[in-house]
């Protein structure tokens, strides 16, 4: 038999697990990376963290999204939005993932346009947000939303969508943002611009974060949203993605 193992992240570095559970999930991947035959990483950064790391090279598959077409506005007015005029968040709401910083940033600046945060925020760190931002009207945490039709009419009608995540490989939920036509606003790390290039502001203080609501709309910067797109049709699409994998098994 051959054993194939997909990377996609650094498990270890979240902070949610204690650390013990860290230094087993730390174990756990080097037996992974020591007894598999064929190693697959998610993105480009993985697969030079295994190169670095372990001396062990890696097949490059990217994981995948599928393009949203048809966009409904009348959904807004379910979270009592407009279009173009809110900013959001969509993440685990988790110490990684740079929702802090990100709230941080705006709870600095003057300016009104109201961010949405939709996760799941009955947690720990979810409670803590709630009670520090509590006093910042245009701050506004949904929960988590699954209908997918819905979170994606929010991405594609968002003005800026801020995509903290720092410790993972090829984020599904950034591709999806991009598929979506967001504008995105991105963790300034080595797995975000390896996906979106120069086609993203970034961010890696609050302070960042602030001067980018303050100057940043997405009116204006609708070529960089349609290469993104772009690439999602030529890069991350499932075809792609699915026969890259068979050629692997193959």
């Amino acid at each position: 038999s051959v054993i194939i193992t997909n990377m996609d992240g650094m498990e270890w570095k979240r902070t949610k697990y204690s650390k013990i559970v860290q230094q087993a999930l730390k174990f756990a991947e080097k037996l992974a990376v020591k007894s598999s035959d064929c190693l697959v990483a998610d993105s480009i950064g993985i697969q030079n963290y295994l190169l670095a790391k372990y001396k062990k090279s890696s097949t490059y598959i990217a994981y995948g999204s599928s393009v949203f077409e048809n966009p409904h506005e009348d959904i807004l007015a379910t979270y009592q939005l407009e279009k173009d005029n809110f900013n959001m968040i969509l993440a685990r709401l988790e110490p990684e993932n740079n929702i802090e910083m990100i709230l941080d940033g705006i709870s600095l600046s003057t300016d009104k346009t109201p961010i949405i945060v939709i996760g799941n925020h009955q947690t720990k760190f979810g409670e803590y947000l709630k009670a520090k931002f509590k006093n910042y009207p245009t701050i506004k945490f949904l929960g988590a939303i699954y209908n997918f039709e819905q979170l994606n009419n929010l991405r594609y009608f968002s003005n800026l969508y801020f995509h903290g995540h720092s410790v993972g490989g090829t984020n599904p939920s950034l591709l999806e943002a991009m598929a979506a036509k967001a504008l995105i606003v991105a963790h300034n790390n080595k797995f975000n611009h390896a996906i979106l290039q120069e086609n993203a502001f970034y961010f890696f203080y609050a302070a960042d974060v602030k001067r980018l609501i303050e100057t940043v709309n997405r009116k204006e910067n609708n070529q960089m949203v349609q290469n993104n797109f772009d690439t999602i049709i030529q890069e991350f699409n499932w075809n792609k993605i699915n026969e890259s994998y068979l050629r692997l098994f193959e």
